[in-house]
This record gives structure tokens, sequence and C-alpha cells, in this order.
């Protein structure tokens, strides 16, 4: 058997980071060899929970890179810190996953992918949405033909907030979520807060996977910020491509968690094309298809994820084992287009206006 692959965690900001160290513990293939964080508490708890022992966690970033001699790293940090932490991980010449959002600014994925490409590793942005099978089958049979051309995507998503849940979305109790909200990064706009920035990075992003990686030619978006709070908790975003308009729209704030009973409007996507519509919403078991042979549409039940496309872990293991380039909503190539028009969009809501696509 070869060696398995030595993997770090870098950097618990986001809740996330206990959701991808699980996989990467149950992974044949893998061994955990170091974590790190600017302290040591969430670590400790995040360890806890996964009943890893505590003496993985190093208190110093170098310590841990140099020490550990990892294969590859997954880096949990805040998004207006992504470019920074990627820049300080490259040189060690390691393969790469970030949990999403992509970066802060387009500038700063640039950064990012300016720093990872002279290492030949792999580089992968990990978006949870799109391990969602519904979300699957819908490319699948996007791809398929199914729907004809795609011409309009039209995307609502988001939670109760990114603090009414912490690792395996376990309630927060409301009071804890109004003190945290005073030193979260999720709502300091120089770390990369808001919603925009949380959960548009998502639709965008999938929604270029859905239309075949075609960028729009122009943005106008708007936001709300509840008062108190300096960055927004909605944002609706309009892109105007070729074959017509597509729709994002994020909020913090939905009338319920998607994961434990779908709001109204429900999260997910609704995709448009020449022959017909998809609907496909998060963790629900179908999705509703209408065709021109079935105009009144019919609920098709959902692929079953098989291996390596069951997660993020699993598939980012998959492409160093065999060599493969990663690919679909998360690779740099169409990260960085939705990123384009995350960037436009929020230049569009501060500058009360439509945009073009911004390029640099």
């Amino acid at each position: 058997m070869p060696d398995p692959i030595r993997l770090v965690g870098i950097n618990f900001d986001h809740q996330h980071m206990g959701d991808l160290l699980r996989p990467c513990r149950d992974h044949p293939e893998v061994e955990i060899v170091g974590v790190w964080h600017t302290e040591r508490t969430r670590p400790e708890e995040t360890l806890k929970v996964l009943e890893l022992p505590p003496d993985l966690i190093y208190d110093d970033f170098e310590a841990c890179m140099t020490q550990c001699r990892p294969d590859a790293a997954v880096l949990c940090s805040s998004t207006g810190t992504h470019a920074d932490y990627t820049e300080k991980i490259a040189p060690y010449g390691v393969h790469l996953i970030v949990e999403k959002p992509f970066s802060a600014t387009l500038q700063e994925a640039d950064r990012m992918i300016a720093a990872m490409e002279p290492t030949g590793k792999k580089f992968a942005i990990n978006w949870p949405l799109a391990w969602y099978p519904p979300h699957r089958t819908a490319k699948r049979l996007i791809d398929e033909g199914v729907i004809g051309d795609v011409i309009e995507v039209h995307y609502y998503d988001g939670n109760r907030g990114p603090l009414s849940h912490k690792m395996d979305k376990l309630a927060v109790n409301p009071a804890q979520q109004l003190e945290e909200k005073k030193r979260s990064w999720f709502y300091k706009v120089d770390q990369g807060g808001g919603s925009l920035l949380d959960y548009m990075g998502y639709g965008v992003t999938l929604g270029t996977w859905f239309n075949g990686g075609r960028k729009p030619i122009e943005v106008t978006c708007t936001t709300f910020a509840s008062p108190g709070l300096e960055v927004d908790e909605h944002a609706v975003a309009v892109a105007r491509y070729a074959e017509g308009l597509s729709k994002f729209e994020t909020r913090w704030g939905t009338f319920t968690s998607p994961w434990v009973n779908q709001p109204q409007p429900k999260c997910g996507f609704v995709v448009c094309g020449t022959e017909g519509t998809i609907a496909s919403y998060d963790y629900e078991s179908t999705i509703r298809v209408q065709t021109r042979d079935n105009v009144a549409g019919a609920e098709v039940l959902v692929d079953e994820l098989v291996p390596p496309y069951t997660g993020p872990i699993d598939y980012f293991i998959d492409c160093i084992l065999h060599d493969r380039p990663i690919e679909g909503p998360l690779s740099p190539e169409v990260c960085r287009i939705g990123q384009q028009i995350v960037d436009t969009a929020f230049a569009s809501a501060q500058q009360k206006k439509t945009l073009p696509l911004i390029e640099r």
C-alpha cells in the first residue's frame, strides 16, 4: 500500500473545518498529521468532537508546516485572509483545498491562483452546495440536453445566519449570536463578511457550472443591512447574459434553515432552458423537470452519489492520487468567473448602478 496523504488543517475561522476534517479522518488514504489556528480553543473543541488527539495542535504555523511535512492542506480562514494564507501555504509545495467563498475580491482570488500555479499542486475551492444530490442530478440532466441550452438561472439561498449554527449544524442560542456578531469576522467588512460574499458565490459559481462557463455582460445588485450592522444580510443581483437574465439572491435570516425545514422561497435553483426547466432545491430527494414532451412536469428522484463524487475530500484526494485536474465548481477557472460576478455585484450595490462585468 502507498503511504497515506499527510494532511494538515490550517485556521479554524470557518466552522466548516470540522466538517472537512471528519472525512479526512475517515479516509483510508489520508492521515491528519497536524492542525493550527491562531489560538487553541477552536481546534481543541473540533478535535474533541472528532475524537482526534489534542497533540495534533501546533501553536506555530511554520512549525506545523515544517515538522508535519504535509502533502495537502485544508484552509478554513476568514474570507478576507484567504489570499494571505494561500501565499503562506504555497511555498511548502502542498495540494490545497480552501473552504468557500473563493476570496473577498477578484484581485485576491488572482493572488491565490498566482501563488498556487508554480507549485504544480492541486488547488480546489469547496462549495458544499456542489455536493448536494439534487444539484448534481440537475447538472447531469443539463449535460444530457434534457432542457436544451440554459438561458436562465434563478438562485435563492441562505440560512438563519452564519452564527445560528456551528459544526454539524448544531443550533446556537440567539442570545449568544447577538454577542458573537460584535466580534465575528462574518460581520466585518474588512474580513469579507456579509451575506453577499458568503452565499452569492454559491449561486454564481454553480450557475456558471450549469451554463457551461459563460460569463454575463453586466450585473445589477442591491443589498439590505440591518440597523447597527456594517455588512448586508440580504442581497439581490441580476446578471445580464447574451442569452437572457439570471437572478441570484442571498439571505441571512431565512424563516428557517433549509437543512431543518425548507423556507419559502425555497433554497436552491430553478434552471430554465430552451427546451425545459429544472427546479433543484437543497436537501430534497427529488427535482422537478419540465420538458416539451411533459409540460406538466414530473418529479425525478435524485442520483445516488458514488465515489469519488460523494464529497469534497473524496474528490480532492482522488484527484491527487490519480493526478486528475480539479474540474467543475471546485476549479479555480469556474470559481474565478463566479468571483467576477460577486465583485461586480458588490460594486454595483455600493455605486447603486448597473456595471459591466469586472475583468481584473
